[in-house]
């Protein structure tokens, strides 16, 4: 496996995440394209209510308070009497997380994309895909915790929050996230099973729905190494001579299955929703899970 040395220099670092963070309009475009090919089910918070926001016209049913009519419109025609509907609006809001530590930008095969680069892609074409349903979007990063506006606006500054982001942590910051709140976690996973207890524990505040996409090169799924072989640790955990790789590839998966079967029960616990993506495989499937689950909460909140 390539793999970066244990110490890197800062200036290296940075025009590593200089070179990613230039490559992240590219891969809006992608996310986009793969967000087009999903249809939305529920127009997100578009529905009558309570709120401030005009929705729609719709005719005047038996039952209707005289205040909704909207005299204007229902003299300009020839008998018909209009209810002006505003939109439901409610305080939910969605925080998304991409984990941008020095392991994710791994990649086993010159073709396919580090995994850092298709969790991006994951993380846009789900940002866009609640943007154009009507959520509130924003990113967790320890910055500013705020939603980024609206539609076309939002999905650009999402991905610049992503390009100057200083996120070098395997794990999402702390924040107190407000009721209604959806998190969307996407890493590769790669810490303590005890770490990530504690902060989706956290994380988990009542009224907060959880989903975590655990993105993955192949390579690490299964290890396919034979004879001498020098691994080097992305995340300064040193380096490991192995004289005879084969014979460390069932002690391997042993402990790989052992960390997935653990970050599964961990969501389970919490309330999560866990799935796994392969980067070597469309990344459509996982947005259609991923939109369906945040579907399911969404239901499962309100009924």
């Amino acid at each position: 496996m390539s793999a970066a040395p244990a110490t890197v220099p800062t200036t290296q670092l940075r025009h590593q995440a200089e070179g990613w963070a230039a490559r992240l309009p590219d891969l809006r475009i992608q996310a986009l394209r793969v967000a087009a090919t999903v249809a939305l089910g529920g127009h997100g918070r578009r529905r009558p209510g309570p709120g401030d926001s005009f929705w729609q016209f719709r005719d005047y049913r038996q039952g209707d308070a005289l205040r909704g009519i909207d005299w204007r419109r229902s003299g300009r025609s020839s008998g018909r009497i209009y209810i002006r509907e505003r939109e439901w609006e409610t305080a939910e809001s969605f925080w998304l997380w991409l984990d941008q530590s020095p392991s994710m930008a791994y990649s086993a095969a010159p073709k396919r994309p580090e995994k850092r680069d298709r969790a991006a892609v994951l993380m846009l074409a789900v940002a866009s895909l609640l943007l154009r349903g009507g959520e509130r979007v924003g990113v967790l990063d320890g910055g500013e915790s705020k939603p980024l506006g609206h539609p076309p606006a939002a999905l650009p500054k999402i991905t610049d929050r992503l390009a100057r982001g200083q996120n070098d942590g395997s794990l999402p910051p702390l924040a107190g996230l407000p009721r209604h709140s959806t998190v969307l976690l996407f890493t590769d996973g790669w810490r303590p099973l005890e770490e990530w207890d504690k902060r989706l524990s956290a994380l988990t505040a009542p009224g907060v729905q959880g989903h975590l996409v655990q993105v993955l090169d192949p390579a690490e799924q299964r290890l396919d190494l034979t004879g001498r072989v020098r691994l080097e640790g992305l995340e300064g955990e040193g380096e490991l001579l192995l004289r005879r790789a084969e014979d460390l590839i069932d002690a391997y998966q042993e402990r790989f299955d052992a960390h997935v079967r653990g970050l599964q029960a961990i969501c389970r616990r919490r309330g999560w929703t866990y799935r796994t993506h392969l980067t070597d495989a469309s990344p459509l499937p996982t947005l259609l899970a991923v939109h369906q689950a945040i579907s399911l909460g969404r239901r499962a909140a309100h009924a």
